[in-house]
């Protein structure tokens, strides 16, 4: 599979100068000076300054809703979502028809993808979603040779063509929106269809994607990813699992340190593949891990703000379980020195009281989780 362009191969150093350069024109001071945005601050601008809160240039094409609600633009320029480089990891180029079967309707996907297709030179068949029926008889009629949709819709799709006894000539499958478990990709793959995933939103575009060694996703050029620790705009070790900050280098619509609720990890090493961007492995869970507890509500935020107040802490972990019929709340506590009482920390910080207990640091697991919610409510 060829290269999207030469920046996925370039030097880490030419990479951060460009980065660098790029982010002079967005931003005063260095990036983890910057606040995060999260979707409610997003919110509260487009609210105060409809559509987009003043944060995007004159001369958008489009306007898209995504539930909140909140407002995306979008632009006709070249791989404007940059979309184009996956496309081109999955194979998709010049004579490829592609049956888009992500959303046009409010949504941005089915755009989103359909501009990066012509950023490959790639057809599309704009088919959206549902009526699969008519779905196999289009694939079959325009001849179909790949598919870009949720990762689960083209077995959809196959299935039907096999009850209708229509073969159809898609090899090539580029998803989002969900997960691509093992067991579906390897049916794609007994059925001759290479079948890559990326991580992208509405809000952001692309933002990594998988390449031909199904190896992590490989971080999008057009963008600069943090992992934090949720609730913070604090960095973690190299494949600790936190909180994904999204940066778009992306002069008509900025979105600096953009919170995405996502939780991941960095991966050590480059891609076999030879693209030489950083990589993380992909969707582990949500960031926002807010509880109610006791009928409050405890956010990650709190728990960091614990965390801050003293100095010696290096991590907390708050554990909600059930006791008879009430809420019981641990905070675990990452601390050199036992004996040390954190508890009247608790209601001032958390506004709850609760048990703490102190672990020796660096024993509470590396997963992004400071907010584990025990609790079966269905018990």
């Amino acid at each position: 599979m060829a290269y999207f362009d030469e920046l996925e191969t370039r030097s880490t150093h030419d990479r951060a100068a460009h980065q660098a350069a790029v982010l002079s024109e967005l931003i005063d001071g260095s990036l983890v000076e910057q606040p995060v945005l999260r979707k409610s601050d997003l919110g509260a601008l487009q609210a105060g300054k409809p559509p987009f809160g003043g944060l995007v240039k004159p001369g958008f094409s489009h306007v898209f809703q995504s539930p909140g609600p909140l407002y995306e633009p979008g632009f006709d320029s070249a791989d404007w979502w940059r979309f184009g480089r996956f496309l081109a990891a999955c194979g998709i180029g010049e004579g490829d028809i592609v049956q888009n079967c992500f959303g046009y309707h409010l949504t941005p996907a089915g755009t989103m993808f359909e501009n990066g297709a012509r950023a490959v030179g790639a057809a599309v068949l704009p088919a959206g979603t549902g009526q699969t029926e008519l779905q196999v008889q289009a694939a079959a009629h325009v001849g179909a040779t790949a598919y870009a949709g949720t990762p689960d819709y083209l077995k959809v799709i196959l299935e039907k063509a096999d009850e209708m006894g229509v073969r159809l000539g898609i090899t090539k499958a580029a998803v989002s929106g969900g997960a691509l478990f093992p067991q579906l990709r390897q049916y794609y793959e007994d059925r001759g269809i290479t079948c890559l995933q990326a991580y992208a939103t509405a809000d952001l575009g692309n933002i990594a994607y998988e390449s031909e060694a199904k190896d992590g996703l490989i971080l999008d050029e057009g963008v600069i990813v943090e992992i934090v620790t949720p609730g913070t705009g604090d960095p973690v070790p190299i494949g600790e699992v936190g909180e994904v900050l999204v940066t778009t280098l992306n002069t008509d619509y900025p979105l600096i340190r953009f919170a995405t609720g996502d939780l991941s990890a960095f991966m050590t090493g480059a891609s076999p593949c030879g693209r030489t961007n950083l990589r993380i492995r992909g969707w582990m869970g949500r960031a926002d891990q807010t509880a109610k507890i006791k009928g409050m509500f405890v956010r990650p935020e709190q728990v960091a703000a614990l965390v801050a107040r003293h100095e010696e802490v290096s991590r907390a972990r708050v554990i909600v379980t059930r006791q008879g019929d009430a809420d019981h709340m641990v905070v675990q506590m990452e601390a050199p020195d036992e004996s040390v009482d954190y508890s009247a920390s608790l209601p001032e910080v958390l506004k709850l009281r609760g048990d703490v207990q102190i672990v020796s640091p660096g024993s509470l697991p590396a997963d992004g989780i400071v907010i584990e919610d025990q609790r079966d409510f269905e018990a």
